[in-house]
This record gives C-alpha cells, structure tokens and sequence, in this order.
C-alpha cells in the first residue's frame, strides 16, 4: 500500500524538517538548548510516534477514512507547532 508508505513518509519529513528548522533558529539565534525549543522539539517527536502508532493500528473499520484523520491530525499539529515555531525565532 503505496498510501500508507507515503503518510509515513509524510510524518517523518514534516515533523523532521520542523525539529531541524528549531535547531537552525536556535543556532542563529546564538540559544541553542532553550526551554521553547526543546517543548517544540518534545511535542514533534511525541506527535511523531503518536501518528505512526495510529498509521500502524490494523484494527480499524474504515482504513481509508482512518488515515484521512491521521493525515488531517499531521496538517492540524503541524502547523501549531510551526505557530510556535515562529514565536521562537
């Protein structure tokens, strides 16, 4: 299932790039290791393993609609956490 593949993918390159985007704000700010960045990078990896846990779940009655939500519930996350994002830098 190439969909599953791709939301997985999805997952990892979109709360990856935003924990890199913490790292290059922190490094340019010269606050490298701050408190806001490591709840944003905190929440991204929890975020992380909480959708992967869901893209995984097999017990599901509707597949096609679950990973609609899953995907939705990456949008939604995603962009708070870019909301935040732009707060720190």
């Amino acid at each position: 299932m190439a969909n599953i593949r791709d939301l997985k993918k999805d997952i990892n390159y979109v709360l990856g790039d935003i924990i890199e985007a913490v790292y290059i704000i922190e490094e340019s700010n010269k606050t490298t290791g701050s408190k806001e960045g490591n709840a944003i990078i905190d929440q991204a990896i929890v975020t992380f393993d909480d959708l992967i846990a869901k893209v995984n779940k097999r017990d599901v009655e509707n597949r096609k609609a679950h990973l609609k939500a899953v995907r939705k519930e990456l949008e939604k996350e995603a962009t708070s956490l870019i909301k935040k994002l732009n707060k720190l830098g």
